[in-house]
């Protein structure tokens, strides 16, 4: 389960980090790319642990709300499932290759 709530995490980050500030792009990059503790992150900051975690856990927030309004997140997966039944799906006949061309089209679009 933790596992899963990292990965969702950092979908959700590369999605959103735009939208962060400068502060918590770098706490959630030390903690969720990086694997710092909450405790390297509070000493490299001079800050105290508990700030480190309440700001990490307002931002783990405000990225699931982003994902509820802009549902880029959820878009990425369906297009994932769409192209992994396309390329179960494709045969060998005379329009293969336009099939491939399509796929590498959608491919292209994330």
């Amino acid at each position: 389960m933790m596992l899963e709530k990292t990965t969702r995490i950092n979908y959700l980050f590369d999605f959103y980090q735009s939208l962060l500030t400068s502060k918590q792009k770098s706490y959630m990059s030390l903690y969720y790319l990086d694997d710092y503790s909450l405790g390297e992150i509070a000493e490299e900051y001079q800050v105290s642990r508990q700030a480190v975690y309440d700001n990490i856990k307002r931002t783990e927030a405000m990225l699931e709300q982003y994902e509820e309004k802009l549902l880029l997140f959820q878009k990425f997966q369906e297009r994932s499932q769409i192209i992994a039944q396309l390329e179960r799906t494709i045969t060998d006949d005379a329009s293969k290759d336009k099939l491939f061309t399509l796929l590498d089209a959608l491919k292209k679009l994330d």
